[in-house]
């Protein structure tokens, strides 16, 4: 095949419309053409023509007959190289293909001016009329491809190339800003999360008003908080809640959970607004209901709009920040400031994690501080650690930690150790250095291989974005059911990868992830989980370990195994316990 066309002897011929559908017609010189056949599947042959119904070609049909360089330059030569590696030589087409199939992302070039150009003249000319006919571009004498390129490209075309190119696009309208339903109730609280609650709701209408409530990844603290704003909402009519939360996982989560609770615990109908993303700042007419807001959204509305913050403060008596440790930086505290000005309004915080930082102290007193030193911790009777007794009671999965060590294929300077000591945290470039390493890519991929003969669901933790498309893109070549979803994925993408991964089916399916799934996700299928990304960071390293910790009570799975894959370089943690009571001592318990 050309770069620009095909020796085909199929042309256009008339169109007409049967039951409102574009019926395309085709006349045929030759009846034998490969490409027809394979890119005109449903096609209906009848003598000389061929009649279809405007089917586009799939992405994957398109890669399988395009030409190698373009799939290796896609793909970058670290990938390609570490197939290498692993195949024991060069690696064949076909695999390259199938992992092409997996690994680039369509949107971005459909998005990309020239990697869209490139594209659409690897189209076979019968599939270059169809889209041009499709997007209503088609001028009389003019080259089908010369008229794909000189279109302007808006978001509603770019759809319709996706769509032609065989990806669900959703369409549907986006979300009201307004919801409400009834039903009967059924949002019960287990035992342990009920005195919790009793003993926040003691400390939360008494002065100082403010108080952490201090839950274990995977026990339900957003659950236990939506069943404390319904009981806020019906005691004090009207008013307004407002839910804060960075990131659209946990926005969606709480958005949806609240429909979950007042639709079985409210007791009258009431508005829940949904404010983040490209969501005007706006409240209309709201005076009673639930507002949630992104930490984002709420920053930038106070600059570009004060009076937001304060028409909002002064409806609500009541504001939750999820991930509560985040509050003490200064963006995120003028936020919640300027919202809890009223006399009789309250702060609550849900966290798993009631610290910044594993090493300084003073930014954990901080924290403590804002809140009054009131934090409410999961007690059960019995037990010095609430998070032994859970497990024990099947609340959560018993987890089977192990580490493994791949070779030092990365080396610290001496600049670079001292650095690392004085940082909170691994940097960006260290990670990124580290992603390269083929040792360390190695010994992921034979953890991952080595939990597939145990687990169905696997998750894991990538060091970066490309580490995490090229853990993906390896597995899938080693024909893995494998998937990623980065912070640069779009919301159809996460959307439906996440749906497939929480799905019942029993084929086993690795999901690679960075920067999106440590909050907000739930899976509780999920059963094993790979950290391979090394962290200084005890709230980052328990936010992983809890997405595969719910145990059969709360719908999860018995026990769970958690690999964290080290470097001799790097620092780690190990214990889920040790990490829940490890702030204790900056909090007086309440």
């Amino acid at each position: 095949m050309g770069a620009t066309r095909m020796a085909c002897a199929l042309r256009r011929g008339g169109s007409a419309h049967r039951d409102g559908v574009l019926e395309q017609r085709w006349e045929i010189d030759d009846g034998d053409c490969e490409w027809c056949a394979r890119a005109l599947p449903s096609a209906k042959w009848a003598g000389g023509s061929v009649t279809t119904w405007s089917p586009g070609i799939s992405f994957n049909e398109l890669i399988a007959v395009a030409p190698m360089p373009y799939i290796r330059e896609r793909l970058g030569d670290r990938l390609c190289a570490l197939l290498d590696l692993l195949n024991g030589g060069a690696v064949d087409s076909d695999r390259l293909r199938a992992v092409a199939s997996v690994n680039i992302d369509v949107e971005r070039l459909v998005v990309d001016e020239f990697e869209r150009a490139t594209l659409l003249a690897m189209l076979p000319e019968p599939k270059q009329i169809e889209l041009v006919q499709r997007l209503g571009a088609l001028v009389d004498g003019q080259q089908p491809l010369n008229g794909l390129r000189d279109l302007n490209w808006t978001a509603e075309q770019r759809r319709e190339l996706l769509e032609f190119l065989g990806l669900t696009v959703d369409r549907a309208p986006s979300i009201s800003p307004a919801h409400s339903v009834h039903t009967a109730p059924d949002y019960a609280l287990f035992p342990h999360q009920r005195r919790a609650a009793a003993r926040v709701k003691e400390l939360l209408y008494d002065s100082p008003r403010r108080v952490v409530l201090h839950l274990p990844t995977g026990v339900g603290k957003t659950r236990t908080g939506m069943s404390l704003i319904c009981d806020h909402l019906r005691q004090n009519e009207p008013t307004v809640v407002v839910w804060l939360a960075h990131g659209r996982e946990l926005l969606e989560q709480a958005a949806a959970e609240f429909d979950r609770a007042w639709a079985n615990l409210g007791d009258r109908p009431l508005s829940s607004v949904r404010l983040w993303g490209t969501t005007p700042a706006t409240l209309g007419g709201l005076t009673d209901g639930l507002v949630v807001l992104g930490l984002e959204k709420a920053v930038s509305a106070a600059k570009t709009d004060p009076q937001f913050l304060t028409t909002l403060a002064a409806r609500s008596t009541l504001t939750v920040f999820d991930e509560a440790h985040q509050i003490i930086a200064p963006t995120y505290q003028a936020v919640v400031d300027d919202l809890t000005i009223r006399y009789d309004a309250g702060l609550l915080g849900l966290t798993a994690t009631p610290g910044r930082t594993w090493a300084d102290i003073s930014k954990d007193e901080e924290l403590s501080e804002y809140f009054s030193r009131q934090k409410v911790m999961l007690e059960i009777e019995g037990y010095t650690n609430p998070v032994t007794a859970l497990i024990e009671q099947g609340y959560l999965a018993r987890p089977q930690m192990r580490t493994v060590a791949a070779k030092a294929g990365m080396h610290l300077s001496a600049r670079e150790q001292q650095l690392l000591a004085k940082s909170f945290d691994i940097s960006h470039a260290m990670l990124a250095e580290l992603a390269q390493d083929e040792q360390w890519n190695l010994k992921i991929i034979q953890t991952i291989t080595d939990l597939l003969q145990r687990h169905n669901r696997i998750l894991v933790f990538a060091a970066s974005v490309e580490h995490c498309r090229l853990i993906a893109a390896v597995l899938s070549a080693a024909g893995v059911d494998a998937e990623f979803v980065t912070g640069e994925s779009s919301t159809r993408h996460r959307g439906q990868v996440i749906s497939r991964f929480k799905g019942t089916s029993r084929r086993p399916m690795v999901l690679c992830n960075f920067g999106v799934l440590t909050t907000g996700f739930d899976a509780p299928a999920a059963s094993a989980a790979v950290i391979a990304r090394p962290t200084k960071s005890l709230v980052l390293y328990s936010q992983m370990v809890g997405r595969v910790i719910r145990g059969p009570k709360a719908g999860g799975t018995t026990t769970c195994e958690i690999v964290t894959v080290v470097n001799p370089e790097l620092p780690g943690f190990g214990d889920v316990a040790e990490a829940f009571t490890n702030w204790e001592d900056v909090w007086e318990t309440a």
